[in-house]
């Protein structure tokens, strides 16, 4: 579905990820963390063709510069940090973006885009928020309608870039079971950005962890989230928690 092999990027003269290979496959559920400036949003871009890169990126058995603009919209979608809280449309209009790539050059939205503009808003609990204006949303209503336009697309595979940032508890769990809902159910692909280490043990079965814009450390939450490895890659001590009656554990610095 995605590998990447020895993959090194870059803006400008400033080198971002060094010799990264990871290969995700088809319905797989992976979190992708790590220190600020490790390479994990540039990773993203990679894969989305937005930054070039050498060596090899092939994404749904095709290297991505061969995929046209239109064929990565329709397979790939991409919630990112932030949505602008300007953009001049109703919620119901920003989530049918999400649709472009499927409408015909010339005319509108048929039937079935509608349709799965109203299931992803339903999914997402914004429908109720269809005809308000974006700049009257807040950033937690934004983040759920970037969520929405996504799952729009119907994608393949889902790519997040720390999508939980300004939700509260509730709606960063709820985002959390839709997500692996839609990954079980769909066989949808995920790979998202996940700062708060805790939430990404208990949600995801498998755990990538760069630092320096290289590969750390690959494999289950209990095999990436030891102090050793976190300590090494986040340069700070740490102390690792078993939650009680779960597999999952709590990562808190240690001061």
């Amino acid at each position: 579905m995605i590998r990447l092999e020895h993959v090194t990027a870059g803006y400008g003269g400033n080198r971002v990820l060094n010799d990264v290979t990871c290969h995700i496959a088809r319905g797989e559920r992976v979190a992708l963390v790590g220190p600020n400036g490790a390479g994990k949003s540039s990773l993203l871009r990679v894969i989305t063709g937005q930054l070039p890169a050498r060596g090899k990126v092939r994404v749904l058995d095709t290297e991505i510069e061969r995929l046209c603009p239109r064929a990565r919209a329709r397979k790939i979608a991409v919630v990112p940090q932030e949505i602008a809280s300007d953009l001049p449309f109703t919620a119901h209009d920003f989530v049918l973006l999400g649709r472009t790539a499927s409408l015909p050059r010339f005319g509108g939205p048929a039937a079935e885009d509608l349709a799965a503009v109203q299931e992803a808003m339903t999914l997402t609990e914004t429908w109720p928020l269809r005809r308000r204006p974006l700049p009257e949303m807040s950033g937690g209503e934004r983040q759920r309608l970037a969520l929405a336009m996504a799952l729009a697309s119907a994608p393949e595979v889902l790519l997040l870039d720390e999508p939980t940032s300004h939700l509260d508890l509730r709606h960063r769990a709820e985002l959390m079971r839709l997500l692996t809902r839609l990954n079980r159910e769909r066989q949808t692909t995920v790979l998202m950005v996940v700062h708060d280490l805790t939430l990404a043990s208990q949600f995801f079965p498998r755990v990538v962890l760069l630092s320096g814009g290289r590969t750390v450390a690959d494999g289950a939450p209990a095999e990436v989230f030891r102090a050793d490895l976190l300590e090494h890659a986040y340069g700070c001590p740490v102390s690792v928690v078993p939650l009680p009656g779960q597999t999952a554990v709590c990562v808190l610095p240690r001061l």
